[in-house]
């Protein structure tokens, strides 16, 4: 393992300039150069390395040139959605590992161009899915792998979060959420919570999606908050927005596991990620974080359906040991510590120079869900085929790199010091 690897910014808006403190605190990260198209954000990167770490970033507007002068191991993308995999594929053709913030494909030639990429270079691309570092996900993962839930059967998930302000707005703040929602209508955000869910099905894995169906509503939500917030003169008001208020997707799998995702973010909600797993022995669900395993699951007689036991307790019996190890140790900020959890384990892996827990294959699947859904729905909702990334690989892979920041199996004996206590 390298003492200290080079990594390198690109996007430092909001989400990249928060992401960017948390990769400084991470084992071995060193930051020597940061870019972003507007100059202002460019330099207010090298004004965080300069606060976190007291260390000078050299600044760029133009990513390739950074690439080209700077020694770097590996590359953190922060941009908007659709620049996310051009940047990815130039980087890791200049020998730059890969880490990359969320966001869904623009077509599958995208996908399949990161796969390719990453096998002729031997470079790696990590979707940043942090959700799958999540206390409650971990705990989870670690139950359906210690037969808690039984055989999965069903999962779902999605993204609903109320993003009116910030998706009207986009112009004003510099945001590229506001034109994906003028011009496409699909599940535009789809890998919260599909990577965990992906984890816990064995995506890739012995297991893989084949078939999508996406539906659309009409779209109301935006237009509202528009001419409640901005007046029935802004030239958005009326906008015929082309992305529904509620996107709903089911996928299938080989194995005959079912997924519904959702996405919902221009109307009034709380946030929620609704994750649901279900198998022949019970249930879980997010809203109100209620589980029922049968056998186990405290209720009066005759009267389980409708008292389900607060997951509370479960968690504190089935903690993942990384958050065992992470909590001794002190959370960090950051989505309520994942943030960390998924940038240390990219740092690892680029220090290693081994394969990420989140790999390109990963990466490609939780993007396609994107345009596909797109495709699904243009249609009138009709199926369509999902690819096999891996060429037929996933019915018998290599194992997965073992280590604590594992998300294929649980490597207890990476924490016996910490499960010994």
């Amino acid at each position: 393992m390298k003492e200290f690897v080079n990594i390198g910014i690109v996007g430092v808006s909001g989400r990249g300039s928060g992401m960017l403190r948390e990769l400084l605190k991470c084992d071995g990260v060193r930051v020597p150069a940061v870019c972003d198209k507007y100059e202002d954000r460019a330099n207010r990167g090298a004004e965080i390395v300069k606060e976190e770490v007291g260390t000078d970033a050299n600044v760029y507007l133009d990513y390739k040139e950074m690439f080209e002068k700077e020694n770097l191991d590996g590359v953190y993308v922060a941009t908007t959605w659709i620049t996310h995999s051009r940047i990815a594929v130039d980087a890791m053709k200049a020998g730059i590992h890969v880490a990359m913030e969320v966001g869904g494909a623009a077509s599958i030639e995208e996908c399949w161009q990161l796969v390719r990429t990453s096998e002729e270079t031997g470079k790696f691309c990590m979707l940043l899915e942090n959700c799958c570092y999540d206390r409650n996900e971990m705990a989870i993962f670690n139950m359906v792998k210690k037969g808690v839930f039984g055989e999965i059967i069903h999962m779902a998930g999605g993204y609903q979060h109320d993003l009116r302000d910030e998706i009207s707005l986009g112009r004003e703040n510099r945001h590229g959420r506001l034109f994906n929602f003028q011009m496409r209508n699909g599940e535009l955000y789809p890998t919260h919570q599909l990577g965990p869910i992906t984890k816990v099905l064995g995506i890739n894995r012995g297991n893989r999606f084949v078939s999508l169906v996406s539906m659309a509503s009409k779209s109301r939500g935006l237009n509202e908050w528009i001419k409640n917030n901005k007046g029935e003169d802004y030239d958005l008001a009326n906008y015929n927005f082309n992305e529904g208020d509620i996107v709903t997707t089911m996928l299938k799998c080989a194995n005959g596991e079912t997924v519904v995702l959702t996405h919902d973010c221009s109307l009034p909600r709380h946030y929620s990620r609704a994750y649901r797993v279900q198998g022949t022995k019970g249930i879980y669900m997010e809203d109100g974080e209620s589980i029922y395993i049968e056998g186990q699951t405290k209720h009066e007689e005759g009267d389980w359906m409708h008292h389900p036991e607060d997951f509370e307790g479960y968690r504190e019996e089935y903690e993942h040991p990384l958050w065992k190890k992470y909590q001794q140790d002190g959370v960090h900020a950051g989505h309520g510590g994942m943030d960390y959890l998924v940038l240390s384990a990219f740092a690892e892996s680029v220090r290693l120079d081994a394969k990420p827990p989140i790999d390109v294959y990963d990466t490609a699947v939780m993007m396609a869900v994107t345009c596909l859904s797109e495709q699904s729905i243009a249609l009138g909702s009709a199926p369509v085929a999902f690819p096999d990334f891996t060429n037929g690989m996933w019915i018998d892979r290599e194992e997965p790199r073992r280590g604590k920041f594992c998300l294929d199996e649980v490597c207890e004996e990476y924490f016996e010091e910490v499960t010994a206590e």
